[in-house]
């Protein structure tokens, strides 16, 4: 099996993430994808093999003009997991397929809200895999 670091690159991060979702998530919320104050992203973050836990983050980067405030962001987990668009239950069956059938992903949840900086706030999401 190809490491996580081989498996999740910047391009498989776009394609379980495109770039358009933001927008369509924007559209849903508002009515307009203009305004949503920030886009979002998918990363890879660490895999702990020892804990069989896949870290991934939804990064959430400000967009111009805009203001990425803490109290805007630190209920997004609940609401990003439930949201069709967002999908996450799809995002984690994808991972699961490109895992190669060697793991089964077990459960997953997101995390609270970090700051990673005042433009760029991210939402782990966690993992847990186990050999299938």
């Amino acid at each position: 099996m190809n490491t996580p670091e081989q498996i999740f690159t910047e391009k498989t991060m776009r394609d379980l993430f495109p770039p358009e979702r933001t927008d369509d998530f924007f559209e849903a919320l508002f009515g307009d994808a203009s305004e949503g104050a920030y886009d979002i992203s998918l990363s890879f973050e660490r895999y702990d093999e020892a804990a069989g836990l896949l870290t991934l983050h939804l990064n959430l980067h400000e967009r111009p003009g805009r203001c990425l405030a803490c109290n805007l962001t630190y209920g997004l987990p609940e609401v990003f997991s439930r949201h069709p668009l967002i999908n996450i239950k799809g995002i984690v069956a994808e991972v699961e397929k490109l895992l190669g059938g060697e793991v089964v992903c077990e459960s997953w949840r997101l995390d609270h809200t970090i700051q990673k900086d005042r433009s760029m706030h991210c939402i782990p999401l966690r993992i847990q895999l186990r050999p299938h």
